[in-house]
C-alpha cells in the first residue's frame, strides 16, 4: 500500500472484525468508511459487509448470499 492508499489514522474505539460463515463479514464498532471518490460515511455499531460479490448494495450485504447458496 503506498501514501496515496493508505487508510486515515484511526481515531475511533476498538473495532472487531467477525467472519460469518457461508455469509457476510461483520464489522463491530463505528468507524469512517471512505468510498473510492473521497466520500466519508460513518457505520453504525453494527456493519455488514459483503463476501459474495452478489449484493446489490455492494460493498454492503443485502441477503444475497442466501439466495444464491453462497459457500466459503
Amino acid at each position: 500500500m503506498n501514501k496515496e492508499e493508505s487508510p486515515e489514522k484511526s481515531t475511533k474505539s476498538q473495532v472487531v472484525v467477525q467472519v460469518s460463515p457461508n455469509g457476510p463479514l461483520y464489522l463491530k464498532g463505528k468507524v469512517t468508511l471512505i468510498d473510492q471518490h473521497g466520500n466519508k460515511s460513518e457505520t453504525s455499531d453494527l456493519t455488514a459487509f459483503c463476501r459474495c460479490g452478489s449484493s446489490h448494495k455492494k460493498p454492503f450485504c443485502d441477503g444475497t448470499h442466501n439466495y444464491i447458496e453462497f459457500k466459503d
